[in-house]
């Protein structure tokens, strides 16, 4: 299935390889900004002077923005288009992270989260939508998974150089100075990226308002592709983005007694991890497309064994044998939600990618907001009981879990029967 070259596919090449690197670095910077919080959780707490629910609040909220952000960004895309959507993007986190280094209060850094949340919200989704207008439909797993490992390089880039900046020049400098990156970006996404290849332009669609929207996201919703795909990335994703975006460095600094320096460096395994599972996945994707939903239920399982293993080890503190298999195996937390993209593109026509695209990149926001939340709270509540607190990954992964094995046949069975459809037209498609 994933080797078939559709009527009208679009031909790749170097030139969509130049043009979509441009939309991923978009992404990339949008990532330093998002994930920059997670190497100054403890910083941000002594700087506002904030507890630990309060500290939550600043990724809660960022997510809170992105999640609510999905479907309108998906509709947006499908209807302004890549540039214009991104370039609105860039603009919104920029000013966001440039916000942050200057806030001298709680509430003005969260407001300035809040914006950096909107912006970056603008920028996977358009990303998505350019790989799909530049490259051939069977290379869509491959084109994903490495647009999810730009990702996890701007991640490197916050835990690695953004903290060594931050503890070297101080909050504002280190916030400002990385601010500069949005700018460069914006200026080659102005000059040199396109919407798609001349010669593929797509087909209008009508706009009727309110009607438009409408159908776009109520049409994808019906698919049980798009739901299947919310739900294996809601599943995932969170995991590993709770633990990069705030509380994995609370966690092995305050919980398992390590330094910054070697909690720093476990953050920095997840994330390569991260980089080295995605090629694998996007691999074994694109040859054998029937191994999405069991490489998402293993992923799952072994994220759940690891952390239980971790949160029941008998003493203070678990062994760095197995903080390590932990930061490992998180590290296939992004790869496995890029399958849920896997799951919603078949299931729907050019013209709702974008839409679909939103509602499945929903699902592990949410999950990730939720668990950020729940974990803050319960810190709270039991004096800085983190095995009570990570807890809460079990019952939003059991939930996830449920779903996913209820809409599985629903889907499988839909998107053979658009493959056996798209096989009978392309007979008729003249040479």
């Amino acid at each position: 299935m994933s080797n078939i070259t559709r009527p009208g596919d679009p031909p790749g090449g170097r030139r969509a390889a130049a043009v979509w690197g441009i939309g991923v670095s978009v992404y990339f910077v949008a990532v330093i900004f998002r994930t920059s919080l997670g190497v100054a959780g403890l910083d941000a707490a002594d700087r506002f002077h904030v507890n630990a629910s309060a500290l939550s609040t600043f990724s809660i909220l960022q997510l809170l923005v992105y999640a609510g952000m999905q479907i309108p960004v998906g509709l947006l895309v499908d209807r302004l288009g890549t540039k214009k959507v991104l370039a609105i993007g860039v603009v919104l986190f920029t000013a966001g992270q440039l916000g942050f280094a200057f806030s001298p209060t709680y509430g003005t850094a969260l407001a300035s989260r809040a914006l950096l949340g909107c912006g970056d919200a603008m920028t996977f989704i358009s990303v998505l939508r350019l790989g799909s207008r530049w490259f051939p439909a069977r290379r869509g797993p491959l084109v994903a998974q490495l647009a999810g490992l730009a990702g996890m390089a701007g991640n490197l880039v916050s835990t690695l150089l953004l903290a060594r900046l931050l503890h070297g020049i101080g909050w504002t400098p280190a916030f400002a100075g990385s601010s500069l990156a949005g700018v460069v970006v914006l200026v080659l996404l102005l000059l040199f990226l396109k919407d798609h290849p001349e010669g593929h332009e797509p087909e209008p669609f009508p706009h009727r308002g309110a009607a438009y929207v409408r159908r776009q996201i109520t049409a994808s919703w019906r698919e049980p592709g798009t739901r299947l795909g919310l739900w294996v990335h809601f599943t995932t994703q969170f995991p590993a983005m709770v633990f990069l975006l705030l509380w994995g460095m609370p966690f092995l600094v305050e919980a398992q007694g390590l330094t910054r320096a070697t909690a720093g460096e476990l953050l920095t395994l997840v994330v390569l991890s991260n980089m080295a599972v995605g090629l694998v996945y996007g691999q074994v994707v694109a040859r054998h497309h029937e191994a999405r939903l069991p490489l998402a239920l293993g992923t799952v399982g072994a994220t759940a064994l690891v952390w239980a293993t971790t949160l029941a080890y008998p003493g203070d503190h678990a062994p760095m044998w197995l903080l390590i298999t932990l930061c490992a195996v998180l590290g296939a937390c992004g790869p496995a939600s890029m399958l849920g993209f896997d799951f919603a593109r078949p299931a729907n026509p050019p013209e709702r990618q974008g839409t679909a695209s939103g509602i499945t990149n929903m699902g592990g926001f949410v999950a990730s907001m939720t668990t950020l939340f729940a974990v803050g709270v319960l810190l709270d509540a039991t004096g800085d009981d983190y095995r009570i607190a990570f807890s809460s990954v079990f019952v939003l992964q059991a939930l996830g879990v449920s779903q996913i094995l209820r809409l599985r046949s629903r889907a499988a069975r839909r998107e053979k029967e658009r493959l056996v459809a798209s096989r009978v037209s392309s007979v008729h498609v003249p040479a």
